[in-house]
């Protein structure tokens, strides 16, 4: 990323007119991200509700059957409607895995104005038509699975999009804290996206993906007006003239830096962008990327199959299952806050990993435990009774979403950005996209795979099959840091030792 005299010199006027656009473009991709997110949760909503399908049960003789909006569901059984209506999660998650890596390719390569606008635009085309299948009474699942590729190709654009933007706006420096809050947008996202989808779902589930749509298309008309993708555009396609300018220049010339500045900025122009192979050789990329897989992949599978769960382990009904649903997106938030500030004071993004990871291991088994047998939600009318088992529930949802989604958030943005920047890159700038394509890419690819397990696990055997192989992806994520949190409290064994030997140095040395 080249810097502009503007960034460099740091002139009290340009420093207050940067630290306001900077803090524009943070709030800005805020927006942009939970726009997307709004737009992810309907399908996780509606294909619980009653109206898109509806299992009898069964008895001893006979198996329940199902009708559903969906023509080849009809008949199947309740295990056989759920296995199949995780085809329509599963398409969507491999297309999106898969488009990433394209995606992170074509954005280092357009304008981020255009690229951003384009993939809202049509994303919000395509999740509007998946519920404008109500209204046209269209009701193959081939309709529903290529409108799931097609959404998870242009959605794939949002992640290398707004990272883009917020590397060339910030640069190098981000704090996981600062990053923990900006990646909230997710859990904000899908927070918005039940309520607006669990509000339409009992009365034209269509809507449910029409409204959303329209908010992701209507977000990307705003970006294509006010979006800058760097300090660079910005300055070039000012029309108004800076009154401050020959301030900022003398100011500049006074401090003696505009030239040093100057040929740091004319060497990074010069830099190449690194290959997919030079980034897996940085340390820690292979290690973060296999844990991310296994962190999305448990995330995922509570994003897509949590209203599910509680809808059909309890009495509640489906709009109010996505409301309860919430409170592990709000957990969500907390967890990657946390995380975020636990890895700046400790400056161990691994240990602080593996920390969250462990805890979330008995939080899922006690989670599970009481929704099955010690403390189920009850209802009335579908509505939860607001009773002592129902605040445990929300207790634990809170906690299970924080401890989950902690991880998830920390590696995705700031170990990302540090590693895109690794001393072993020699001061290049431009490893940042194809490190975070290559980290959240592989976790896409178990983003897909978990509600596909928990689809099929939950059609053939049982709940709490899923619940064991949460557990298990858990695990492994955590064996796949063991290595690096090893390193971390090696060198912190080592940092104390020289602190103490330096100690010592210095007493010889004043009683001498």
């Amino acid at each position: 990323m080249s810097l502009t005299v503007e960034e460099n010199c740091t002139t009290p006027v340009s420093k207050r007119k940067h630290l306001v656009q900077r803090t524009g473009i943070l709030f800005l991709t805020y927006l942009i991200y939970a726009s997307y997110h709004i737009s992810r949760k309907p399908i996780s909503i509606v294909k619980n509700s009653k109206v898109f399908i509806d299992c009898e049960e069964g008895n001893s003789t006979t198996l329940g059957r199902c009708s559903s909006w969906i023509t080849e569901i009809n008949g199947m059984t309740k295990d056989e409607a759920t296995e199949y209506l995780g085809l329509l999660d599963t398409t969507y998650l491999f297309s999106y895995a898969f488009f990433m890596f394209v995606s992170g390719f074509v954005a280092e390569r357009m304008n981020l104005r255009h690229f951003l606008t384009i993939g809202m635009l049509m994303s919000g085309a395509y999740t509007f038509l998946f519920g404008f299948a109500h209204i046209a009474n269209i009701h193959s699942i081939w309709y529903f699975i290529c409108v799931q590729i097609a959404c998870g190709m242009f959605q794939s654009t949002g992640w290398p999009g707004v990272v883009t933007v917020m590397a060339n706006w910030t640069g190098k420096g981000k704090r996981g804290l600062i990053m923990g809050l900006w990646n909230s947008h997710a859990s904000v996202g899908n927070i918005l996206g039940s309520l607006v989808a669990g509000y339409f779902v009992n009365h034209h589930w269509g809507f449910s993906f029409m409204a959303p749509g329209i908010i992701l298309a209507g977000m990307g008309i705003f970006v294509l007006h006010f979006l800058v993708p760097s300090p660079e555009e910005a300055e070039s396609g000012s029309s108004v003239q800076n009154p401050y300018k020959d301030l900022d220049e003398k100011y500049c010339l006074i401090a003696k830096e505009c030239s040093d500045l100057e040929k740091e900025s004319q060497d990074k122009t010069r830099e190449q962008a690194i290959g997919f192979f030079g980034a897996l050789r940085i340390p820690g990329v292979v290690e973060f990327s296999l844990c991310l897989f296994f962190c999305k992949l448990v995330s995922y599978t509570f994003l897509y199959w949590l209203p599910n769960y509680i809808h059909s382990t309890t009495s509640v009904g489906a709009e109010e299952a996505a409301q309860l649903s919430t409170f592990f997106d709000m957990g969500g938030i907390v967890g990657a806050i946390a995380a975020g500030l636990l890895a700046d004071k400790s400056g161990k993004p691994a240990l602080t990993c593996s920390v969250m990871l462990t805890m979330t291991l008995p939080l899922m088994f006690l989670y599970q435990s009481l929704v099955s047998s010690l403390c189920p939600v009850s209802a009335v009318n579908g509505s939860p009774v607001n009773d002592s088992c129902f605040k445990w529930n929300v207790l634990l949802l809170i906690l299970t979403g924080a401890f989950v989604n902690g991880p998830y958030a920390l590696i995705s943005t700031a170990v990302s950005a540090e590693l895109g920047q690794h001393s072993s890159l020699q001061g290049s700038s431009k490893a940042l996209a194809t490190v975070t394509a290559i980290i959240d890419g592989t976790g896409s690819i178990g983003a897909a795979v978990g509600p596909f397990l928990a689809g099929w696990l939950s059609g053939t055997s049982s709940w709490s099959s899923v619940f064991y192989m949460l557990m298990g992806a858990n695990s492994l994520a955590l064996i796949f840091l063991a290595r690096l949190v090893w390193n971390e409290l090696r060198e912190k064994k080592y940092e104390n030792l020289n602190e103490v030997r330096l100690g010592e140095n210095l007493s010889y040395s004043t009683f001498s």
